[in-house]
């Protein structure tokens, strides 16, 4: 930033859940000044509210960037607008904040990414689950397991009333296992430290309240290099089971890593976004026996003390995004793997439409 203290101005575009979320982050911490709320219906006057009022008003994104001209955007709508969004503010000189996935096709993410390195501005992609200390301690406590890993994640929403309109608004461009996928495929990627080497997946249409050709269950299988494989299971929709919806595992072998989360895992919360970043505990499964086939350790709980909520999250994304900008952080890893995780998304995708094992170049 030129002026060494001046905060950062920023654009903030989509005001539902996520945009909601960033522009809290944005009103209460110093080195942000949002210069602008931007959405197509309602949601920008009632965060406007929410936030005190004052902020500028916007329906269209390219009035708002002109009227603005802001040092930043956050991009926060649905993603079939993010790859346009995310160029048309670089090429105007901000620094971009997006959230996943970086863009509805691995082409448009790829675009995105040379824009951004073309321009030489910060893009940082909403992995929120990279800024949760409970999510670093479970990829780091899978480091000591052995390889190869067996990872078994899954997220299944029984979404009714506003959370059933966001869900279909997503489906309109992407399948849960796409939207969902892509935070879960970059745990798996950070946990084996391996590389993808094939995927399958199935699907299925429980409902004709969505696109023809599109599925609101999925669940994808990955094959790593390293022996290493994993699945990841979404479903979204009013007909969906709140029975084992929230497994979070992983197991080699020396043992295995859970997150238990007691509260999520109550029914009734599968829907809940406050719920599904809340991790509550970590359990350590030790492997090791005696001569007898006995135990050798009961298994370790590990209660984390810092447990951010899902705004606190926000805010230590807006945090680091930053300082990416203030002190110049090369992003090119963070890119690479937010490009990775959605190419390795949208071949479980094609294999669900396919039925056929993709493999990975």
């Amino acid at each position: 930033m030129s002026h060494g203290t001046a905060p950062l101005r920023i654009l903030v575009v989509g005001c539902g859940n996520m945009g909601a979320s960033h522009a809290q982050a944005y009103h209460a911490l110093e080195g942000f000044e949002i210069c602008g709320l931007v959405s197509t219906g309602s949601s920008k006057e009632a965060l406007n509210k929410q936030l005190g009022g004052g902020y500028p008003l916007f329906s269209d994104f390219e009035e708002a960037l002109h009227d603005t001209s802001p040092d930043a955007v956050c991009i926060s709508t649905y993603p079939d607008t993010h790859e346009a969004f995310a160029i048309k503010a670089l090429e105007q000189g901000c620094h971009v904040f997006i959230e996943k996935p970086l863009a509805d096709t691995v082409a448009g993410a790829e675009r995105v990414a040379e824009v951004a390195q073309r321009v030489n501005k910060k893009l940082v992609v909403g992995y929120i689950l990279r800024h949760h200390p409970s999510w670093e301690r479970f990829i780091s406590l899978s480091q000591e397991l052995g390889k190869p890993l067996v990872m078994r994640m899954n997220l299944n929403q029984q979404s009714h009333g506003r959370m059933w309109d966001v869900h279909r608004n997503l489906m309109k461009s992407l399948s849960p296992i796409v939207d969902c996928g892509v935070h879960y495929i970059d745990v798996m990627c950070q946990m084996t430290r391996s590389r993808p080497v094939q995927v399958s997946a199935i699907g299925a249409r429980l409902t004709d309240d969505i696109p023809e050709g599109n599925y609101n269950y999925g669940q994808l299988q990955i094959h790593f290099e390293d022996g290493s494989v994993g699945w990841y299971e979404a479903g979204w929709g009013p007909m969906m089971s709140e029975t084992a919806f929230f497994i979070k595992d992983v197991i080699g072998p020396k043992g295995s890593v859970a997150i238990v989360a007691r509260e999520a895992g109550r029914t009734g919360k599968s829907d809940s976004v406050a719920a599904h970043t809340q991790t509550e505990a970590l359990r350590f499964h030790h492997a090791g026996l005696d001569k007898n086939n006995q135990f050798l350790n009961e298994d370790t709980w590990i209660n984390l003390e810092d447990e951010p909520d899902h705004q606190e999250l926000c805010n230590r994304e807006q945090r680091y995004f930053l300082k990416a900008i203030q002190e110049d952080l090369d992003l090119t890893e963070h890119i690479e793997d937010a490009v990775n995780s959605l190419r390795i998304a949208f071949a479980c995708d094609e294999s669900v439409r396919t039925g056929q094992v993709v493999r990975l170049s």
